[in-house]
């Protein structure tokens, strides 16, 4: 017998299924509509100013929750709803959490909330740009926020889950949040223009 006779072909085997623990499966584009809850422990609300005119200070909040109407279709049918308790507030630095927590800036013991409500929503492709009432310390402005979906699937417990990360610049003396304190060296200790940043996970309700 030839060493160099050709063996005959395996049949071909079928890919194992994935196995029900750990398991994500990418969920269909259009199954994005629907109402949802934000997973606020895989979320993050965070923002970053400038300190002292040559670095950047960042800081999240830990305490908030929202929800959510997503229509793919028709997308101004949708809305978004966040509440923040700002007495959550981390930066890293004890003294300088309890000084925004004061009146000087979040004033939580009078205002012990921030809200966001939608009053627009469009969309293009995955871009998302959400425009809502930001209420901070009684004062409410409208605030504009482009996002991007990042992503739909379904996790190991069957969640059909959605993300999407989105981020704004706004002025803070715009929201009564002016306290400051001027350099020797010319300028301020903190900036006006804070960068608001979202990174979202929801879960569609059942």
């Amino acid at each position: 017998m030839s060493f160099f006779r050709r063996k005959p072909k395996a049949a071909p085997v079928a890919a194992a299924a994935p196995a029900a623990t750990g398991a994500v499966a990418v969920a269909e584009r259009d199954s994005i509509t629907g109402d949802y809850v934000i997973d606020a422990s895989h979320s993050r609300l965070g923002f970053s100013a400038r300190h002292a005119m040559v670095t950047t200070v960042r800081g999240q909040f830990a305490d908030f929750d929202g929800t959510a109407h997503v229509d793919a279709e028709n997308p101004a049918a949708s809305s978004v709803t966040i509440n923040i308790r700002p007495a959550s507030i981390s930066t890293g630095t004890a003294d300088r959490d309890g000084h925004l927590v004061s009146g000087d800036f979040f004033d939580v013991e009078n205002h012990p909330a921030i809200t966001f409500v939608s009053t627009r929503v469009e969309r293009d492709g995955a871009e998302w740009t959400i425009t809502g009432d930001l209420t901070i310390k009684g004062v409410t402005k409208p605030v504009t926020i482009p996002f991007e979906e990042t992503g739909t699937a379904v996790d190991p417990f069957g969640n059909t889950r959605v993300g999407f990360e989105g981020t704004t610049t706004i002025n803070r003396k715009d929201w009564d949040l002016s306290w400051n304190a001027a350099l020797e060296t010319g300028g301020v200790l903190v900036s006006e223009k804070i960068k608001l940043e979202f990174d979202v996970s929801a879960i569609k309700s059942a």
